[in-house]
């Protein structure tokens, strides 16, 4: 396994904790922005596809972005990765205890 010097390690797992914190502050604005809006939506008297809109946005706005989200840190992790020469096949083979001849 090749030594990863600490500069480069600390980055890493700088941009990593980062990525997660911008996407469940997402998350959070999501999960409770429909809530703390859900009155003064259903008063607007506004429907999406016939249902309030207010229950639309939370039945199905936030589980489909929910979902985007993970897409989303999927590929940003995989970007992350390849920026700092991570490498996850070769992680599964010499965790695997895989040997290279």
């Amino acid at each position: 396994m090749r030594k990863v010097e600490k500069e480069v390690a600390d980055r890493y797992f700088k941009a990593r904790v980062k990525l997660i914190v911008f996407l469940l502050a997402i998350g959070f604005s999501v999960s409770f922005g429909v809530v703390f809006f859900a009155q003064p939506i259903y008063e607007s008297g506004l429907y999406m596809m016939d249902m309030p809109a207010h229950y639309y946005m939370a039945a199905q706005g936030a589980v489909a972005t929910f979902i985007v989200l993970l897409f989303i840190k999927a590929f940003v992790n995989d970007w992350i990765d390849k920026k700092f020469g991570v490498n996850e096949s070769r992680n599964e083979q010499i965790s695997g205890g895989g040997h290279e001849h």
